[in-house]
């Protein structure tokens, strides 16, 4: 009896052992993304972070879109063209604390970028996301799936 408690012990300390020593950064996951004007649900975007480790988003699925399969026909850099469906709108964004910053976001129907900042809000069940040029920010909560 005592070899098997300290056999399941052993296996407890190994597999405890062989886990990362952190835990994913917060802000990683799947997003619903809500219609800053509608506050309608737009899309599902996954958020992960880089071997650089820096932050990028990809849309993984649109809900309701207006036409099947949209491409992001007003884009003006390497995503022109492009479905919209596994399209990174968001790059390079960098963990500052709690907050995320010095990354871009592109609003794929209009195909503009900018210049973007995250932060996670109510216990990490929300993000709040913020597209601004100049002074002039527009914010979006999206909801954690």
């Amino acid at each position: 009896m005592n070899r098997l408690i300290f056999f399941f012990a052993f296996a407890a300390v190994a597999l405890l052992a062989s886990l990362p020593a952190h835990a994913a950064d917060p802000a990683v996951g799947r997003w619903k993304t809500i219609d800053d004007e509608t506050g309608q649900p737009k899309s599902i975007v996954e958020i992960s972070q880089n071997a650089n480790g820096t932050f990028s988003g990809r849309i993984v699925e649109l809900l309701n879109p207006s036409k099947p399969n949209p491409a992001c026909d007003k884009c003006k850099d390497d995503r022109k063209g492009k479905p919209i469906t596994g399209m990174e709108i968001i790059r390079g964004m960098k963990r500052d604390g709690d907050d995320y910053s010095g990354g871009t976001i592109l609003k794929p129907d209009e195909g503009k970028v900018y210049k973007s900042k995250m932060e996670l809000v109510e216990g990490g069940s929300k993000l709040e996301v913020s597209g601004c040029v100049a002074f002039i920010c527009k914010s979006q909560v999206w909801l954690r799936q």
